[in-house]
């Protein structure tokens, strides 16, 4: 009989105590505890950043569900709140406010159209969603499968309606709908497996492409409708194909990937509409046999674990920056998550409640590991981001700067400057957002844009017009730093200022308008830590 080795003997120990230790905790305590141990079971012994200090979390946290920076009031209100529960309730409180609806949108129009453009009603439809707290699997259902005789959710048909127009002489791009179906709601990018089996991702098969790309291949735009909608054509076989690389030719029809391929019915002559033509009215019909319809519910099937996995796979990564499987879109075996298990439990959990994506990001937001420091100890080196030992940067988006701005400067931009500031900000049409990449764009923008450069000037209520009327510089600095940087200043940065007032002379107005233009400028101004 084989021994074990000490080693190893004493590796499966710990593995033994851990696992006790999680069933444990998974009994009793609430998700949020649950997901930090078992964080802190991949950091044992590794430096970890303390927690993050008050302005820091208040900072992050307005960003992440108000979509701005904290207002300067709002700021010295919760630093000066000693409460042991106050992150817990500026949590709640932030997500019961009107401005939790309006980040989701921007958030989510972002992440699911890809600047793709922009629609009233689309935008209407998320906000309201939000609002509501509709669950993921209703929103994701009524994207896929719209309904245009619904008023309140008919414009979810954009996500589809815009990727089915004409550009130029181009032909409709149906190969990258079904690519960012599987993408946005599978975490699978299927784009390489559309003329053959996958040649480096072994558990991408050119079915699983075909089989979404039977349903939307049978989607056109509507010409009867001023509103977003589309409609689909009968379908009555399934779609061949073959692969470049073998002769052999296939058949599959509608399924989502790791599903049944579902069965296309036959209808008599004159009996396959529930709603039939109208060519005066211009009405395309509505098939008994609606593919969409049956793919929007294999897609959010409850014992569909992918679409569960995927949503709580991007949840993490708005909370925390990145996601447990990264890239968001390339869910497979041989890319696994960093933390398995989590990723297990955050979909087991999102889907036993019934996908309220609202409940799952407070869980989050009081986790330790969202409330870390952006700071790990000075002898540290250079984590792991996948461990998140420490807070991850993000980058703000667009609507989140123009909105910060705002709140910094005390003024109320134009909706003009707002469409600036997605021109320099925002990555190209079709590209994911998710990355902080500074551009020569965005640079000439905050130094050279006229309307941008008038925010600053003073107004009543304005933060120039507040610093105007400080005499003392250490106040102004702290004034100017908890404004925009929702922190109060260093020794260093106070004595900064404080040289900077002394030399301005007559100028003292135009070197304050300097000095808050310099922060709103500043890296640390356009990430959140």
């Amino acid at each position: 009989m084989k021994t074990v080795p000490f080693v190893l003997r004493s590796s499966l120990l710990v593995a033994v105590i851990v696992t006790f230790s999680m069933t444990r905790v998974a009994a009793d305590e609430p998700l949020r505890s649950r997901v930090d141990a078992l964080i802190d079971a991949k950091l044992a012994g590794q430096p970890v950043a303390a927690m993050a200090d008050d302005a820091e979390f208040l900072r992050r946290a307005f960003l992440d569900f108000a979509g701005r920076i904290p207002s300067a009031a709002e700021t010295r209100e919760f630093l000066k709140d000693s409460a042991a529960d106050k992150r817990e309730k500026l949590i709640d409180k932030l997500l019961a406010s009107d401005e939790y609806p309006n980040r989701m949108t921007d958030l989510m129009h972002v992440m699911l159209m890809e600047r793709r453009g922009e629609h009233a009603d689309w935008n209407a439809y998320l906000r309201e969603s939000f609002q509501q707290n509709k669950p993921w699997d209703v929103m994701a259902r009524e994207m896929i499968s719209p309904d245009p005789g619904n008023e309140k959710t008919r414009a979810s048909a954009f996500f589809l309606s815009k990727r089915l127009e004409h550009y130029g002489q181009n032909a409709i791009d149906y190969p990258t709908l079904t690519r960012d179906v599987g993408r946005l709601f599978l975490g699978m990018d299927l784009q390489c497996a559309q003329c053959h089996d996958h040649l480096f991702i072994k558990d991408y098969k050119q079915d699983d492409f075909q089989g979404m790309y039977i349903a939307f291949l049978n989607t056109e735009l509507r010409s009867d409708s001023k509103f977003p909608a589309v409609s689909e054509k009968l379908l009555a076989k399934k779609i061949e194909f073959q692969s470049v690389f073998n002769p052999e030719k296939k058949s599959v029809g509608p399924r989502i990937p790791g599903r049944s391929e579902i069965a296309i019915p036959e209808f008599a002559k004159g009996e396959e509409y529930l709603v039939p033509p109208d060519k005066k009215t211009k009405e395309p019909g509505r098939p008994k046999f609606s593919p969409l319809e049956q793919l929007s519910q294999q897609l959010t099937a409850t014992d569909n674990s992918q679409f569960a996995r995927s949503i709580a796979n991007r949840v993490w990564f708005i909370a925390m920056g990145r996601g447990l499987v990264h890239p968001l879109d390339l869910h497979h075996s041989e890319n696994p998550p960093s933390h398995p298990e989590l990723l297990d439990l955050l979909a087991r959990e999102l889907s036993e409640h019934k996908f309220d994506l609202k409940w799952l990001l407070r869980e989050l937001a009081l986790t330790r590991t969202y409330q870390r420091s952006g700071v790990l100890p000075a002898d540290a080196k250079e984590p792991l981001p996948e461990r998140f030992s420490v807070a991850l940067e993000k980058p703000l988006s667009a609507e989140q700067l123009f909105a910060s701005v705002a709140t910094a400067v005390g003024t109320k931009p134009a909706d003009a400057i707002k469409a600036k500031f997605v021109k320099a900000f925002a990555n190209p049409p079709m590209e994911p957002e998710g990355e902080f990449a500074p551009s020569l764009r965005a640079a000439l923008f905050l130094m050279n844009d006229a309307e941008l450069l008038k925010l600053l000037d003073a107004q009543p209520g304005s933060l120039l017009d507040r610093l105007k009327g400080l005499d003392s510089p250490d106040v102004v600095a702290d004034e100017l730093y908890v404004s925009v940087l929702s922190r109060q200043p260093t020794a260093d940065e106070a004595a900064e200022v404080t040289e900077q007032l002394k030399a301005a002379g007559d100028r003292r107005e135009a070197v304050l308008k300097q000095l808050a233009w310099a922060l709103l400028a500043s890296s640390e101004f356009c990430l959140n830590h």
